[in-house]
């Protein structure tokens, strides 16, 4: 029977223990082949984390893989993909969790490839602090300056500089306070305080977790032990109780709650709250969590949130205190961290999440690039993958959010491709853009209806795209006479004529391609709106500004015509010389030479111009305009 007790209160004692013991999460970052993966076998091995039979089999898989160096046996400890292996790199993001007497940690080990630089980033998302890596021989170098810069972005403001690969400069002082000085003014210009700097080998030990004697110039603690000291302010203290809501819960008739994960504050039973969309106020009834009731919850807990009053909350949704709440806005300015191979392009359509709302959003304006090395402001018109912009955004609807500096969990969204579905961006929310909130569609008494009852006819958008030559003009234009001869109200808006005016500044780079295709596409809805049939003749090069134009009328009204003719049969005809022009390297930017043309996936009319006559053709048309109703 003692001995039971002794044992049930040793862990009574180990529980209590860890219950004392706080949390760090800190990245490791820094450039390819600085030795971050070492560097954390090192800590893992050196404070007992790693078992005997671990270390026994990484050192016989290093001999066998017959690459054996200083380190990499250290390094295969972490690095858990066969690639990483093979190539002596860090792809993926590791994520270790270890802790000492003192503290617990969870550390993501992050690539340090400029290819994998999103890795590094979704890595120092969650982090409190960054141990930022630098080889003692190079010093610091570009990746360096990029991940203290997309580390800053993140909202992290402590970094430890770990100047590592000391003993192959012989440990010398000199080196060490060169790198630490001209980081310290960089990190400084961003906001970042270095909380301290260390000479490191990673492969030897020295001041990892003791130091071995090799700097004796260096009076400071060891990596672990200033790990363990430094300090952890809560984060998101400058907002009030944030709870985006993942979903509405209603399992019976008696019973609504709102279910998601306090990203901020603290919530108890009677305070009075609301939602930051709609503004309408109610009281906590109940708070469920994973257990049942609660008195009070607090920020990382899930909970059900019960309300005395009904009111219209749903995902996407932010419950807050009533003093105070998130911001309410359909355009924002951000910081934009771009990770696509393919670059952004303003006024491209993109889904947008921000905490668990969904939306539409185009970057409508690039403000500048920084240059992560200078830190200075560089003009663009696009930004290419890697590259961090200060951009404003728009949405097709209201959006709530707090600003990233305010509160990470709330201020904080990717970009998603619409067709490919990868995520193409990471953004840090600056503030709102009070402009078009302010401003409201007014509903007039004579509507696109009325208007299209007076003409006798359904109002459409036929949207011909095709390659330069493949005969798109001629069958547009025969087809809008067709239609006028039956008494049709009509109008054709042809990719050149638009050009003379209404994008007469516009260049033919894939960001002016697609802000000419923007405007060209809201002109036809104003004259969709006026009643018209519209008839759109652009090469239209991309899917995306395709969609985007579909996307801007009702289900049904915009009819996709793709003009299909081969490229070698519209380089015959060339009726203009373009062709000929691009060939020879006169004329940049050509569809279907040296800028890509994306065919459609599903439209609506395929017209084979090679194989029929454009009287056949415009028939075609006429036909399934007559299938659909009558036009």
């Amino acid at each position: 029977m003692s001995a039971g007790l002794e044992r049930a209160s040793g862990i009574e004692a180990f529980l209590s223990c860890e219950e004392r013991r706080d949390l760090l999460r800190f990245v490791i970052c820094g450039s390819v082949d600085d030795g971050k993966s070492t560097l954390l076998g090192r800590l893992l091995r050196d404070s007992n984390q790693v078992r005997e039979d671990q270390i026994q089999e990484t050192a016989e898989e290093v001999r066998a893989s017959g690459k054996h160096s200083p380190g990499m046996d250290l390094a295969f400890l972490v690095d858990g993909l066969q690639d990483e292996r093979d190539q002596g790199i860090t792809i993926d993001v590791a994520y270790r969790y270890f802790g000492t007497a003192q503290r617990k940690f969870i550390v993501a080990d992050t690539p340090g490839h400029e290819q994998y630089t999103r890795n590094m980033a979704t890595g120092a998302s969650t982090a409190d602090l960054a141990v930022i890596l630098v080889d003692a021989r190079k010093g610091i170098v570009s990746q360096t300056r990029r991940h203290t810069c997309i580390a800053a972005l993140v909202g992290i403001r402590q970094a430890i500089l770990v100047v590592n690969k000391m003993d192959l400069v012989g440990y010398n002082e000199a080196p060490f306070r060169s790198i630490y000085s001209e980081f310290a003014e960089f990190a400084g210009r961003l906001g970042m305080q270095p909380a301290h700097a260390i000479p490191v080998s990673a492969t030897e030990g020295e001041n990892v977790l003791v130091s071995r004697g090799h700097t004796p110039w260096y009076g400071g603690p060891a990596l672990i032990r200033l790990l363990e000291s430094v300090d952890v302010s809560p984060r998101n203290q400058e907002t009030g109780f944030r709870l985006p809501v993942q979903r509405g819960n209603r399992p019976a008739p008696d019973f609504r709650g709102y279910s998601g994960t306090i990203a901020s504050g603290v919530i108890r039973t009677g305070l009075q709250v609301k939602s930051s969309l709609s503004g309408n106020q109610s009281r906590v009834a109940r708070i469920l969590g994973p257990s049942g009731d609660l008195d009070a919850a607090s920020a990382g807990q899930a909970v059900t949130l019960v309300l005395t009053d009904e009111i219209d909350i749903s995902r996407g949704d932010i419950i807050a205190t009533i003093h105070g709440g998130p911001e309410v806005a359909d355009q924002f300015a951000a910081d934009v961290l771009w990770m696509d191979g393919h670059p952004l392009l303003p006024e491209r359509p993109y889904w947008i999440q921000i905490g668990t709302a969904s939306a539409t959003a185009q970057i409508t304006e690039i403000t500048h690039r920084l240059d992560v090395n200078t830190l200075g402001r560089m003009a663009a018109k696009d930004l290419k993958q890697n590259e961090i912009g200060y951009c404003k955004l728009s949405l097709d609807r209201l959006a709530t959010f707090d600003p990233f500096s305010h509160n990470r969990n709330t201020g904080g969204f990717v970009l998603v491709d619409k067709f490919t579905n990868a995520t193409v961006a990471a953004g840090m929310i600056r503030f709102g853009l009070r402009r078009a909130s302010n401003v409201v569609w007014r509903r007039m008494k004579i509507d696109k209806a009325a208007r299209a009852r007076a003409k006798g006819q359904s109002p459409r958008i036929l949207w011909f795209t095709g390659l330069s030559g493949a005969g798109k003009s001629t069958i547009a234009d025969r087809l809008e006479q067709n239609l006028a001869a039956a008494g049709r109200h009509t109008y054709l808006l042809d990719g050149d004529n638009v050009r003379h005016g209404l994008s007469r500044d516009l260049g033919f780079t894939d960001p002016d391609r697609v802000e000419n295709i923007r405007r060209v596409a809201e002109a036809a809805r104003l004259m969709l709106d006026a009643g018209l049939i519209v008839i759109v003749s652009l090469i239209s090069p991309f899917r995306s500004e395709r969609a985007m134009a579909r996307s801007m009328v009702s289900r049904g009204e915009f009819i996709e015509v793709f003009v299909d003719a081969p490229l070698e049969v519209c380089e015959e005809r060339d009726p203009k010389g373009l062709y000929r022009k691009a060939r020879a390297g006169k004329l940049p930017n050509f569809t279907g030479i040296d800028s890509a043309y994306e065919p459609p996936n599903s439209p609506e009319i395929i017209l084979k111009s090679a194989e029929h006559s454009p009287d056949e053709l415009v028939e075609q048309v006429v036909r399934y305009l007559r299938n659909i109703e009558e036009y």
